[in-house]
This record gives structure tokens, C-alpha cells and sequence, in this order.
């Protein structure tokens, strides 16, 4: 068998439901506001910053 003739025996996959779709993004949209919250927080700056230097 060819793979074209592959490619037409399969069922086209099925697009995730909407609602599916909406908790994916919102659960994205979650973590990069608590990412980018964290960057408020002196503490953690300065945390990172140590991390940073250890690598040099």
C-alpha cells in the first residue's frame, strides 16, 4: 500500500471540544501571570540573580 492510500483509509482526527480549548488557554494564562508575578517579588529577583552568577 502506498501511503496516499494510507492517508485516505484514516478518519480525519476530531477537533478538541471548545470547552477543552478554553480551559487550556486559561490555564496558560494562569501560570504566565504567576511568572511574571513572581518577578515583583525582590526576594525571588534576588534569588535569581544568585542562581545566574553560580552558573558563570
Amino acid at each position: 500500500m502506498h501511503t496516499d492510500e494510507l492517508d485516505a483509509a484514516r478518519p480525519a482526527p476530531k477537533p478538541l471540544p471548545s470547552a477543552l480549548r478554553w480551559l487550556g488557554w486559561a490555564v496558560a494564562v494562569l501560570l504566565c501571570l504567576i511568572v511574571f508575578g513572581m518577578y515583583t517579588v525582590p526576594e525571588f529577583m534576588v534569588m535569581l540573580a544568585d542562581q545566574m552568577w553560580a552558573c558563570f
